[in-house]
């Protein structure tokens, strides 16, 4: 399959080489790129299907790794893989990309990264689609996440991967065919140097989550949450059955931020993929509204 980004590098505050998908923008008139970013877990080629589209209706559109995922550098102290350090990554590549605002997509960890962003530097964030996440989460939902993330695995073959995968996301995508497993492990694994395939993130991301213990389990995000839907416009994506951003959450969302846009991917537990019918639908109008 023909590569439809550039490969794109940029240096973080502390000197690690990071990368992200740069997507170039059709012809058209200029309009505000946006910056998507993934989950705890995860790497760019989660937007693989979503970030054409939204380049080809007329937005670059960069895909990041986020320090110790996919391409970028693992860091050498695990604390720093927490949302402040990687929300002045992020603004480390704007400035280094000479781009002042964008529409931000952040999905699980990348829509606390956009939350911090909208906090520290308001005026970058010009608008947000939340991707299955808020300023509260459940409990269940993180401490599932929790317990598997940096932990070790044997996948000796790609067949081995897909089990993975699917054991720990058969009830977010109970839909999924054998051969959609097979791409989702192809996302979030790579080949390791002794030739099998490992999880392409540095088991390391989960240090900080261990050393907050209870206190990281349910943060209270509700005056980051405050500032960013005050000012801008956001669209929240939610699954139907998330696990990790309850009916609940979003209903409270919904009534602390009345203008937000909101959608439910029916079937879909955390978190949507975006290539949904659902998601797709509210997501382009949603752009077409952002200057």
């Amino acid at each position: 399959m023909t590569q439809t980004f550039a490969d794109r590098r940029w240096t973080s505050p502390d000197g690690l080489s990071l990368y992200a998908r740069d997507y170039a923008a059709a012809a058209g008139p200029a309009k505000l790129p946006v910056i998507a970013i993934h989950g705890l877990t995860r790497n760019s080629a989660d937007f693989g299907a979503i970030a054409p589209l939204i380049a080809q209706s007329g937005r670059r559109v960069l895909a990041l790794d986020v320090r110790g995922r996919g391409l970028s550098d693992r860091a050498p102290d695990p604390m720093t893989y927490q949302p402040l350090n990687y929300a002045q990554d992020v603004l480390a590549l704007m400035e280094q990309a000479g781009i002042a605002r964008a529409v931000f997509l952040g999905t699980s960890m990348g829509g606390l990264i956009t939350m911090a962003l909208a906090a520290i530097r308001p005026k970058a964030v010009a608008a947000a689609i939340l991707n299955d996440i808020g300023p509260e989460v459940a409990k269940e939902g993180l401490a599932r996440i929790a317990a598997y993330s940096g932990q070790p695995v044997d996948t000796p073959g790609w067949a081995e991967a897909a089990a993975y995968v699917k054991l720990h996301n058969a009830v977010a995508f109970p839909h999924y065919t054998d051969a959609d497993w097979d791409a989702f492990a192809r996302r979030v694994f790579r080949i390791g140097t002794e030739g099998s395939p490992v999880l392409d993130y540095d088991p390391d991301i989960a240090v900080p989550i261990r050393a907050a213990g209870t206190r990281a389990l349910v943060p209270n995000l509700w005056p980051m949450f405050g500032r960013l839907a005050r000012a801008r416009p956001v669209l929240l994506v939610r699954g139907e059955t998330s696990d990790l951003l309850s009916a609940a959450i979003a209903a409270k969302m919904k009534k602390r931020a009345p203008k937000m846009d909101h959608v439910e991917v029916p079937g879909v537990g955390h978190a949507p993929m975006l290539d949904e019918p659902e998601a797709k639908a509210a997501i382009f109008p949603f752009l077409g509204e952002v200057d």
